[in-house]
């Protein structure tokens, strides 16, 4: 199967030597976002504001790859704090509303830019 990689104009640039999504087949696998405003390149600090544009940025690439939210089948989010796990629950529960994809959700030292969470998808084309 042929690999096929995206970028999107949507979220920040990537700081490495990586591409925002890569789909192979049906399949969508995104790089970690962290929570920076696309437009103003500005860290978000406040938790649930932090998380909430990590998801957008997130399904902004899986849409961007041919995806929908209705299609993301995994979330990965690394935290600075599992003391964060409640607000970072609170914003989850309200993006994906009744449905829930699977989600691993793990404490990490160190996360890109001192940012408070690190988060990737994986998701399919609707196809």
């Amino acid at each position: 199967m042929k690999l096929e990689r995206f970028n999107s104009d949507k979220v920040p640039a990537a700081v490495g030597p990586y591409v925002h999504g890569i789909r192979c087949g049906n399949m969508i696998m995104t790089s970690g976002q962290i929570p920076e405003d696309a437009v103003t390149g500005e860290m978000i600090t406040d938790i649930k504001a932090a998380t909430l544009t990590v998801l957008t940025n997130l399904l902004a690439v899986v849409e961007e790859c041919g995806g929908s939210k209705a299609t993301v089948a995994r979330v990965d989010v690394y935290v600075k704090s599992m003391d964060d796990f409640d607000a970072i629950n609170e914003v989850y529960a309200g993006f994906f509303g009744e449905y829930k994809p699977t989600r691993v959700l793990v404490e990490a030292k160190y996360i890109a830019g001192d940012a408070l969470l690190e988060a990737a998808m994986t998701a399919f084309t609707a196809d």
